[in-house]
C-alpha cells in the first residue's frame, strides 16, 4: 500500500479487530452480535475490577464494508500506561484461544508493535510495508503469513498486500505454516509474562484524607480514580480557578479511606509538587507529620475531582442515564455471565450478589453502551450521578477508618542504578540474545578477566555481517563463530588488484570469463581498466610521498617481525616501509580504548558500538 494513502493513527491509541476465520456473509451478521455477548462474559471476571488509564477495552459489531468482512472491533486510548495496551494483547490471545473460530489483529500508531517487540528475530523479508494483513493472533498464538517466493508455496508474495478475506482463508487452511517462529512467540510471551496475576500486582493501595463525597464515589466506582488523577496531572490555570472555592467537595468533611490506584496513576500523583490555593481551605500538616502523605494525596485527588465536575458536571442534573436493562444486548450478556459462573453461587439479592451485579453493569456500560451511545457522559457527570443515586453517611465513613486495610509500601518508586541497568538490558534484548547462558558466561568473564580478544573478534564479525542501504546489521549472537582474518591474503589480493612494481596486471582480473571474442569486446574494456588503474597508482604514489614527510606512520603499531624488516629496509629503500605489516588487532583495541577514555564514562560511538555487539569493558581503573 502507498504510505501516502495510509490512514493516520492517533498516538497512544491501540486498535483491535476480531474476525471469523472462515466466515459466511449471512452467518457472520447473525453470529458475531451473539458472539459479542459471550466474549464480554468471558472477559468480565478479568475486567470488572481493572482500572484503565484513559479508556476501557470495548467491542462493537461492524458489518462488511469496503472489502473488509464483518467483524468486532474496538479502540482504547492507553495514555501514559503502556501496560493497558499489552493487557489488551493478553485479552485477545485469551479470546482467540477460547474461541478458536476467531482471529485478531492489533496495531497502534507505531504499526505492528508485536513485531517491534520481537524485531531481533524477524525474517529479513518482513518489514512495515510487507506486514500489512499478515499478522494475526489465532488460537492463542502469533501467526504471520509467510513470504511466497515460488508458485505453489503457502503464503503471499512480499511485494503485494493480501486482502483480509484472502489472508483469513490462508490462515484457516494453513495455520501450521503460518505459525510464527518460536523465538518470535517467546519474545511476545516474555512481554506478557505474569498475566492475569499481574493485574493485581500492578495495583497500589494507599491511605488518603478525602472529602466524604469522594470517598463514597470511589467506594461505588473505583475506576473513576483514573480520570481524577489525569485531570489533576494535566491541569492548567483555568482548571485551577474552580479549585478556589470547592463548591462540590469542600475540605471541611474529610475522612481517612483506602484508595486503589494503578502504579502508573500513583506515580503520576506522587511526583507532582503542588501547593493549594489559600482560598481553597486545604492545608497540609508539617512534612514530619506521620499522616502527611495521606493528607497530600487526598488534597491532590480532591483537586482532580473538583476539576472533573467543574468541566462537564453541570449537565448531569438535566437528564438521567438510561438503565442498562434497556439495552438489547444486556439480557444475553447477563445469561452468559450466569452460564460462566460469574456470580459464584451467590443468592440473588444478597450483598455480594448486588456488588457483583453493580460491577457487571459498570463494565457493560464501559464496554458496550459507551460505544453505541450518542450522548456519552463525561466522568464529571458520572461522579455527580453516583452521588445522586447512592447517598452516604459521614458517620459510617468515620467508623470505617478504624478498619482500613494497611497501605502498601511504595518502595517500588525508588530504583537502584543496578536494577535500572538490568531492566534496560532486558528491554534492549541483550539478556536474551545469547540464550539462558548469558549470566553464567558473564560470571566466568568476570572471574577470568576481560579478554581484549573478544573486542577484536566482535569488530571483525560486525564488519563481516551483511548490511544494506537500510543500515548495518549486528551479529545475532554475542559469541559467534570465530572469523578468520589473514593479513597476508589481504595484502596479496590488494597487490594483485593494484599491480606490483615487477609484475604485469593479470588479465583474468578484468576479463569476463564468459566472453568468446576477447580481441573485439574485451580489448577496449581492458585498456580502459588499465588506464584507470594507472591513474589510481599515480594517485597512491603521490599520497605516499606526501605522508612520508609526516609522523602518521609512527601512530601505528607494527608486528615485531615487521619492525626488524623496517629497520633493515630503512638503510636501502624508504619506499619499502609501506610493505611492513601492521598489528591490526593491537591498533584496533588501542583506538577503541582511547575513544572510550575520551568519553569519560558518558555515552559515545565506541561504547554504543561495543554494547550493541554484546561486549562490555570494565570501567577505567587508572584515573591518571
Amino acid at each position: 500500500m502507498d504510505p501516502l494513502k495510509k490512514v493516520p493513527v492517533s498516538e497512544d491509541v491501540v486498535h483491535y479487530r476480531l474476525f471469523l476465520v472462515h466466515p459466511d456473509t449471512q452467518t457472520s451478521e447473525e453470529t458475531l452480535p451473539q458472539l459479542l455477548e459471550d466474549l464480554l462474559a468471558e472477559l468480565a471476571p478479568l475486567l470488572v475490577k481493572y482500572i484503565w488509564q484513559q479508556q476501557p477495552f470495548n467491542l462493537s459489531y461492524h458489518p462488511e464494508k469496503g472489502g473488509v468482512p464483518a467483524h468486532l472491533a474496538g479502540s482504547t486510548e492507553f495514555g501514559d500506561n503502556v501496560e493497558d495496551e499489552w493487557f489488551i494483547v493478553y485479552l485477545l490471545k485469551h479470546l482467540t484461544r477460547t474461541f478458536s473460530q476467531l482471529a485478531a489483529s492489533i496495531h497502534d500508531n507505531d504499526g505492528q508493535f508485536l513485531l517491534i517487540e520481537a524485531a531481533e528475530y524477524l525474517p529479513k523479508w518482513l518489514d512495515p510495508d510487507s506486514s500489512e494483513n499478515r499478522v494475526f493472533l489465532y488460537r492463542g498464538e502469533l501467526h504471520i503469513l509467510p513470504n511466497r517466493t515460488r508458485s505453489g508455496e503457502v503464503g503471499w508474495p512480499r511485494d503485494s498486500v493480501p486482502f483480509l478475506q484472502e489472508a483469513l482463508d490462508v490462515l484457516h487452511k494453513h495455520a501450521d505454516h503460518c505459525l510464527a517462529h518460536q523465538r518470535i512467540r517467546s519474545a511476545i510471551d516474555r512481554r506478557l509474562q505474569g498475566y492475569p496475576d499481574k493485574i493485581q500486582s500492578s495495583l497500589h493501595h494507599a491511605h488518603c484524607y478525602l472529602p466524604a463525597a469522594i470517598a463514597a464515589v470511589l467506594s461505588q466506582r473505583p475506576a473513576l480514580i483514573a480520570p481524577a488523577v489525569s485531570a489533576f496531572y494535566l491541569r492548567d490555570p483555568i482548571d485551577l480557578q474552580a479549585c478556589r472555592t470547592f463548591r462540590n467537595f469542600p475540605p471541611d468533611a474529610r475522612v481517612l479511606t483506602s484508595v486503589t490506584f494503578t502504579r502508573c496513576l500513583y506515580a503520576q500523583l506522587m511526583q507532582q509538587s503542588f501547593v493549594p490555593d489559600r482560598r481553597s481551605g486545604y492545608t497540609l500538616p508539617p512534612r514530619s507529620h506521620p499522616q502527611y502523605k495521606a493528607h497530600e494525596l487526598g488534597m491532590k485527588l480532591a483537586h482532580g475531582f473538583e476539576i472533573l465536575c467543574s468541566k462537564n458536571g453541570l449537565a448531569a442534573a438535566a437528564g438521567h442515564e438510561a438503565p442498562v436493562s434497556s439495552h438489547p444486548h444486556w439480557r444475553g450478556f447477563l445469561d452468559s455471565l450466569q452460564r460462566n459462573g460469574y456470580f459464584k453461587g451467590e443468592l440473588e439479592g444478597s450483598v455480594r450478589y448486588r456488588e457483583l451485579m453493580t460491577s457487571a453493569e459498570n463494565f457493560f456500560k464501559q464496554s458496550v453502551t459507551r460505544t453505541h451511545s450518542s450522548s456519552v457522559h463525561g466522568p464529571g457527570e458520572e461522579v455527580l450521578q453516583v452521588l445522586q443515586s447512592a447517598p452516604y453517611s459521614l458517620e459510617e465513613l468515620k467508623k470505617q477508618e478504624a478498619h482500613l486495610p494497611p497501605e502498601e509500601s511504595d518502595d517500588w518508586l525508588n530504583i537502584s542504578s543496578q536494577e535500572l541497568e538490568r531492566l534496560l538490558e532486558e528491554r534492549g534484548g541483550r539478556g536474551f540474545t545469547c540464550g539462558t547462558r548469558v549470566a553464567e558466561e558473564e560470571e566466568r568473564e568476570e572471574e577470568a578477566g576481560y579478554s581484549l580478544v573478544a573486542v577484536t573478534q566482535g569488530m571483525k564479525n560486525f564488519i563481516n555481517a551483511m548490511s544494506s542501504h537500510e543500515g548495518a546489521e549486528f551479529p545475532r549472537s554475542c559469541l559467534p563463530e570465530p572469523f578468520s582474518f589473514d593479513p597476508d591474503v589481504v595484502t596479496s589480493t590488494m597487490d594483485r588488484l593494484l599491480g606490483g612494481k615487477d609484475e604485469e596486471l593479470d588479465s583474468d582480473d578484468f576479463e569476463d570469463e564468459d566472453e568468446e571474442d576477447e580481441d573485439e569486446e574485451v580489448g577496449p574494456r581492458e585498456q580502459a581498466g588499465a588506464e584507470a588503474l594507472g591513474s589510481l597508482r599515480r594517485y597512491m604514489d603521490e599520497m605516499d610521498q606526501e605522508l612520508q614527510t609526516t609522523n602518521i606512520g609512527k601512530s601505528f603499531t607494527r608486528n615485531a617481525k615487521g619492525n626488524d624488516r623496517a629497520d633493515a629496509a630503512s638503510s636501502s629503500e624508504p619506499a619499502e616501509e609501506d610493505l611492513q605489516p601492521l598489528n591490526v588487532d593491537v591498533n584496533l583495541v588501542t583506538n577503541l580504548l582511547e575513544s572510550l577514555a575520551s568519553q569519560a564514562g558518558l555515552a559515545g560511538p565506541a561504547s554504543n558500538l561495543l554494547q550493541s555487539l554484546g561486549i562490555h569493558l570494565p570501567p577505567n581503573a587508572d584515573q591518571s
